[in-house]
């Protein structure tokens, strides 16, 4: 009986995962945030059951009274977020507060599934994340001098990453985790955020060339430490993230090419001095020639996506316990193994809405400062995705980082949910920022309009 309704599942969930996808892209159909709340209703709706349906196969499956506590601790989650921030936040981005929840919801399924252990641990480090974001767009809408702190952003984030050469670790060839008090975090996931705010800081009042030097020299500083760190795929993404950024401020496109340049010379240097850039690059390039040593990550990940086909095994189905650090860097291949690739595929689209909206926003922004950081978080939050999926599926060589919101990793976790909320500030700054306009133009057309200024 517990085998016919894991394979009835299946479908189930596919078709809600791909009814919640479709709902991410429909609110960019209406205009105004008051129109789209049947949707988010729905989407909320489809979330709750995709949920309870994971959660009660799970116990079928391990008849352990452990997972349906955990299944309401999660439950009671989500609904006190998504209930406070629309209380506290009445203007806030529903989409956003949605998509977060999902994504928890998908991390938290997948997590209990391959170690139980680990989602708990995920679960208490999500609860405090969502604490601290729900103060983030009350700081964002009363910050004020912000835009002066750059030098301050620069040197803290700077110091923070380079913590790892007196408190680090390594971690599967890289120097990038620290160890306080029996807690253990990577500096550049919260890092790069600072960074982001640093270099908006820099160039939203002037973009001279001399500023842009000084600024290029200090991030091409926070890239290279990270490079000594073997941290190459957080590298790349403050590399990118800063070349979006620069673009956006000057759009002079010559400096974009330029860092381009840099960076493919970069790259081959990398390919040249570090051997395990070379094993990666081997990996990708043959994974089935070197099964047994270098490649052997990446075919047991190409294996599962294959075996899972459209509709996946179901879950405990599989085995995507043969694939290395599954938990944190392949964890898409264990959803695509056995929630199929549909469901994978429309885990892409819910991401990709996500990103959708924070350009969106981005591009809505007036102040510079602000426009900046919406932009520069939203390229960093982009460019993880596409390391993190590409490398699974063999797409690009394996970097090594998260998939967001979802991968086993606390300070993965925390900055992401972070990033969601200083996103969410900016959205209510843009509001802001449209009233203000607004009232200026009435004000400007109610002068027009008396008497004594129209003769």
């Amino acid at each position: 009986m517990v085998n016919v309704i894991i394979h009835v599942s299946k479908y189930i969930l596919a078709i809600l995962a791909a009814s919640y996808a479709m709902k991410c892209f429909t609110v960019f159909s209406d205009r105004h945030e008051d129109d789209r709340g049947h949707v988010y209703i729905v989407q909320n709706v489809l979330m709750f059951l995709i949920h309870f349906i994971c959660y009660l196969i799970i116990y079928l499956m391990t008849r352990d009274i452990k997972m349906l506590y955990f299944y309401g601790a999660q439950f009671v989650l989500f609904l006190a977020t998504l209930i406070i921030y629309g209380t506290v936040y009445k203007n806030a981005s529903r989409l956003i507060v949605n998509n977060m929840c999902y994504l928890l919801m998908v991390g938290f399924v997948i997590l209990t599934r391959l170690d139980f252990s680990m989602a708990v641990r995920q679960f208490m480090i999500a609860v405090a994340a969502v604490c601290v974001s729900l103060v983030i767009p009350a700081f964002m809408l009363r910050m004020r001098m912000v835009d002066k702190w750059g030098i301050f952003f620069g040197v803290f984030g700077f110091l923070l990453i380079a913590s790892v050469f007196v408190f680090g670790r390594s971690m599967y060839g890289a120097t990038n985790w620290i160890s306080i008090g029996g807690f253990s975090l990577q500096p550049s996931e919260l890092a790069k955020i600072i960074f982001v705010f640093f270099v908006a800081a820099m160039l939203a009042r002037n973009t001279e060339f001399k500023r842009i030097v000084i600024t290029t020299a200090a991030a091409a500083a926070y890239v290279l430490i990270l490079v000594v760190e073997n941290d190459l795929g957080a590298a790349l993404i403050f590399f990118v993230t800063y070349l979006v950024m620069l673009y956006v401020a000057t759009r002079q496109f010559r400096y974009m090419a330029l860092g381009l340049g840099a960076g493919s010379g970069a790259a081959v240097m990398a390919y040249k001095l570090f051997g395990h850039v070379q094993v990666r690059v081997t990996a990708w390039k043959d994974p089935w020639g070197h099964y047994n040593d270098a490649g052997y990550q990446i075919a047991q990940s190409l294996f599962a996506i294959g075996t899972g086909g459209w509709f996946g095994m179901g879950l405990f189905k599989g085995k995507p316990d043969t694939i290395p650090v599954v938990v944190s860097d392949f964890v898409f291949s264990a959803i695509s193994e056995e929630m199929g690739a549909l469901f994978a595929i429309c885990l892409i689209l819910v991401y990709f809405s996500c990103f959708l909206m924070f350009i969106n926003i981005s591009l809505q922004l007036v102040k510079p400062f602000y426009k900046l950081i919406a932009m520069g978080l939203s390229t960093a939050y982009g460019i993880q995705l596409f390391l993190c999926i590409g490398g699974v599926t063999k797409l690009i060589p394996h970097t090594g980082v998260t998939m967001p919101l979802i991968s086993y990793g606390g300070s993965s976790v925390l900055s992401t949910i972070i990033i969601f909320a200083v996103i969410q500030g900016l959205y209510l700054l843009r509001q802001r920022e449209g009233y203000i306009l607004e009232k200026r133009r009435e004000e400007r057309l109610n002068q027009e309009d008396r008497p004594e200024n129209k003769y």
